[in-house]
């Protein structure tokens, strides 16, 4: 058996980088970008609703990278009334008159739950969306302001990979079967500080990959805040 990491989610234990993720995260920034002219045009609060079941990663960066003023993760359950002051504020202090947050689909409210759905899969998964409908019909509350909801979901995976994942897909499609002209068996591609080389699979197992909050997000406030760079991996996991 030969693994490769393939999660846009980019949450595989032992690699810096999964396939799949730096798609995720163009398309993301692209469409946020989008968005901004329908909110800021009606004056409203935009709700982008992102893929993330257990690592918030993808919303973290699509936020830092697309200016968004919020950023809510897996990692951290918010408080929907301090949410929305803040979204109020940063409202009002856009000259356009309008706010964007990003939220990861397995988000959670403060003594929430995850929003699920549906049968359980092969691996005790159910469907993960609607934390962003449900927040926005929370903040519609809280602030009488009108909600823009929009649920990228599938299309952040959806259509051709951008140059990057070209780029380690074919590697990584390379370097496995190398592993396997050579029967190397249970090993997993990985890329390690910026190099392609190998793991044990077993080194999945070993751990859990998540944001990391303390470096990269202001739990307080709810947005990236990356304090330093030096040292971290390209994509800031």
């Amino acid at each position: 058996m030969v693994a490769v990491p393939k999660t846009m989610d980019n949450d595989v234990y032992g690699t810096d980088y999964c396939i799949g993720f730096s798609t995720a995260v163009t398309r993301s920034v692209s469409f946020i970008h989008q968005l901004r002219t329908s909110t800021g045009s009606h004056e409203r609060i935009a709700v982008v609703e992102l893929f993330g079941r257990n690592c918030g990663e993808t919303s973290l960066l699509s936020a830092y990278l697309s200016g968004v003023d919020r950023a809510i993760i897996s990692e951290v359950p918010y408080d929907p009334q301090l949410l929305a002051d803040y979204l109020m504020e940063d409202k009002a202090h856009n000259p356009s008159n309008y706010a964007m947050v990003t939220i990861s689909e397995g988000a959670t409210m403060l003594d929430g739950q995850i929003h699920e759905w549906g049968d359980a899969d092969a691996y005790g998964h159910r469907k993960l969306g609607g934390i962003g409908l449900a927040t926005g019909d929370v903040l519609k509350q809280l602030t009488g302001q009108d909600i823009v909801y929009q649920q990228v979901g599938y299309l952040m995976r959806s259509g051709a990979p951008d140059a990057l994942d070209l780029m380690v897909a074919v590697n990584y499609a390379n370097m496995a079967m190398d592993l396997i002209d050579r029967e190397s068996s249970n090993q997993m591609v990985a890329l390690r500080s910026g190099t392609y080389t190998t793991v044990p699979v077993e080194t999945i197992m070993q751990g859990v990959k998540r944001v990391d909050v303390d470096a990269l997000y202001d739990e307080k406030r709810y947005r990236p805040l990356v304090r330093q760079v030096t040292g971290k991996p390209m994509f800031l996991y």
